[in-house]
């Protein structure tokens, strides 16, 4: 695994956050969608390769549950561990708020996504019709679901 920094995302963040969001994909988060997961008190992250910030993450957690929201390594960054560095240190803030299980939602058409989801223990659980806006239409979202139970 890559070895990667972590610190907590600010509002003042925003536009390195989001020009990371526009390059990784063509229908990115808003500035009003962080906004509002920073002042909701959702686990936002930003990764670190020694200087340069190379993506970020949110997750959601509360009744023993938690739901990763946003993943994201900016394209010149990826394929290097840098995803999975960032999904293990948002799953270790999901166990440190007493979240049992993870689930999130992917682009049925991310595989690499998917790849790295299921080599860290996330099983496809369900499908959601027309879940993602998409060019020419919707996509499907899978379904996945890992255990945080040792």
């Amino acid at each position: 695994m890559s070895t990667l920094s972590f610190r907590r995302m600010q509002e003042s963040d925003l536009d390195a956050v989001l020009a990371v969001e526009f390059a990784a994909f063509s229908h990115p988060w808003t500035r009003g969608i962080f906004l509002d997961c920073i002042r909701s008190g959702h686990e936002c992250w930003l990764a670190y390769s020694g200087q340069q910030q190379v993506g970020h993450g949110v997750l959601s957690a509360a009744a023993g549950e938690s739901h990763l929201l946003n993943i994201t390594i900016k394209p010149e960054s990826q394929g290097n561990g840098h995803g999975l560095a960032l999904l293990d240190h948002l799953m270790q803030q999901a166990k440190a708020r007493d979240a049992e299980v993870t689930f999130l939602e992917v682009r049925e058409s991310n595989q690499s996504a998917a790849r790295l989801y299921e080599r860290y223990g996330f099983n496809e659980i369900g499908r959601r019709k027309n879940y993602y806006p998409a060019v020419g239409g919707r996509e499907d979202a899978l379904v996945m679901a890992c255990s945080l139970l040792d």
